[in-house]
C-alpha cells in the first residue's frame, strides 16, 4: 500500500506543534511502510526523514482547493494530512484529515506569525462551525490527537465521518532523570503568549515564590515582555526568546517543574517531554491535561496563582518530588510515535481497502 503523507505544514528550521506531529508520525510510519511525503519547500526536508518526496503547491496557495489534482498523479492508495484544510476537489483516493483542537472558536485571536491576509481568513473561518463541517465532510475519516478533542468534535457535531485518536507524542529522553538534589529552583514554561495560554497566572505565582526563577522558553515580543514583567515586579523571569531543543531540554532536566496554566489545549506535548525527563508537571486542571498527565501531574485551578505556588512548594519535599518524577516517567511511556503510527496505519489500511464513497 502506498501512503502519501502531507508534510507541507512542516516549519523551516524549528518545529511548532503541528510540524512536530508531522515529523514524528511520518518518521515512525515510514520505518515500516511505503510512504511518500508531500512538501512545498525544499528546506522542509531538513526537518523530515530521508524518504521519497514530491513537491506540490504550498497549503497557503490559491491552488490549495485543487491540490488533489497534483496528488492524483502520484497514484496513492490513501492520503493523510495533519491538518483539515487540505484541498480535495477532484481527488481519486481515500483521504484522512486531522483536527488538533477547537481552541480558536472560543479564542479567536489567530497566531501572530501569520501574514495579515491569512489572519483575516483565519478569523472568518472561526466565526461559525459550517466551514469546519464542510471541510471534514470531504474526508473519508478524521484524525484527532486526544480523547478530549474527539469528544468536543462529537459534542459540536462537526462530522459524521469516523473519528480516530492518533495521539501526539514526544521523542524519548536520551538521559536518565536528574535527582532532586541537583535540581535548581527553576520553573519552566514552553508555549506561546497567546491569551488562552494564561501565562499571566504563571508570572503571578512566580511572584509568590522567592528564590525561584520562571524560565519562559518561546519567542516573545517586547510588548509581551513588558506586560508580563509588570504583573509581578518581584518575580524572577528569564526570557529565552526562542530556545533551541538542546537548551530547552537542558533547562527542563534540571528544573523543579514544568508549569502551564492554559485554559484550553488540544494536547500538550511539553507535558510529555517534561515527564520523560523525570521533571514533575504542574498544570491547570483542564480535561486534556488530566487526560495526558493522569495521576502523575499536580493540578491547580487555572486562574489561582496561590494554588499553583502551593503545588510548587509541595515539591520541596524530596519524597513528593521523587514520587512525581517516577510517576511522570511511567506516564510519558504511554505516548510514543511508534504506537501512534500504528494507530494511524490501521486507519489508513482500512480506508484503502474500503470501496470508494461517491
Amino acid at each position: 500500500m502506498r501512503v502519501v503523507f502531507d508534510c507541507r505544514y512542516t516549519r523551516i528550521g524549528r518545529h511548532d506543534g503541528i510540524s512536530r506531529y508531522t515529523a514524528g508520525l511520518v518518521t515512525a510510519l515510514a520505518s515500516e511502510h511505503d510512504v511518500v511525503m508531500l512538501i512545498s519547500d525544499l528546506r522542509q526536508l531538513e526537518m523530515l526523514p530521508d524518504i521519497p518526496w514530491h513537491m506540490t503547491s504550498a497549503p497557503t496557495s490559491v491552488r490549495e482547493p485543487f491540490v488533489a489534482l497534483q496528488v492524483n498523479a502520484l497514484a496513492p492508495d490513501v492520503v493523510f494530512s495533519p491538518m483539515q484544510t487540505m484541498g480535495s476537489f477532484g481527488r481519486r483516493y481515500p483521504l484522512a484529515l486531522t483536527v488538533h483542537d477547537l481552541i480558536y472558536y472560543s479564542n479567536p485571536t489567530p497566531p501572530r506569525d501569520l501574514a495579515w491576509p491569512i489572519r483575516l481568513v483565519w478569523r472568518l473561518y472561526h466565526l461559525s462551525w459550517w466551514p469546519q463541517r464542510f471541510l471534514l465532510a470531504q474526508a473519508d475519516a478524521v484524525v484527532t490527537v486526544s480523547e478530549t478533542t474527539r469528544q468536543l468534535i462529537a459534542q459540536n457535531r462537526l462530522t459524521k465521518r469516523p473519528v480516530v485518536v492518533v495521539r501526539n507524542a514526544a521523542d524519548p529522553a536520551k538521559t536518565t532523570p536528574e535527582p532532586v538534589d541537583v535540581r535548581s529552583k527553576t520553573l519552566v514554561y514552553m508555549g506561546s503568549f497567546m491569551p488562552y495560554k494564561n501565562v499571566e497566572t504563571l508570572v503571578a505565582a512566580a511572584g509568590l515564590l522567592p528564590g525561584y526563577e520562571l524560565h519562559l522558553m518561546s519567542r516573545v515580543t517586547d510588548a509581551d515582555r513588558r506586560r508580563l514583567e509588570a504583573i509581578a515586579p518581584s518575580a524572577r523571569l528569564v526570557f529565552h526568546d526562542g530556545a533551541s531543543d538542546e537548551e530547552y531540554t537542558e533547562v527542563v532536566r534540571h528544573a523543579t517543574a514544568l508549569v502551564t496554566a492554559s485554559l484550553e489545549e488540544g494536547f500538550g506535548i511539553p507535558l510529555v517531554e517534561a515527564m520523560a525527563q523525570g521533571t514533575p508537571v504542574i498544570t491547570s486542571d483542564i480535561p486534556v491535561f488530566t487526560e495526558i498527565g493522569g495521576d502523575a501531574a499536580l493540578y491547580f485551578a487555572a486562574h489561582d496563582a496561590n494554588e499553583l505556588a502551593r503545588q510548587v512548594r509541595r515539591l520541596e519535599d524530596p519524597a513528593v518530588f521523587a514520587e512525581a518524577s517516577r510517576e511522570g516517567v511511567r506516564q510519558a511511556q504511554k505516548f510514543s510515535w511508534t504506537s501512534s503510527a500504528r494507530m494511524l496505519w490501521e486507519l489508513l489500511d482500512e480506508l484503502a481497502a474500503r470501496p470508494r464513497r461517491r
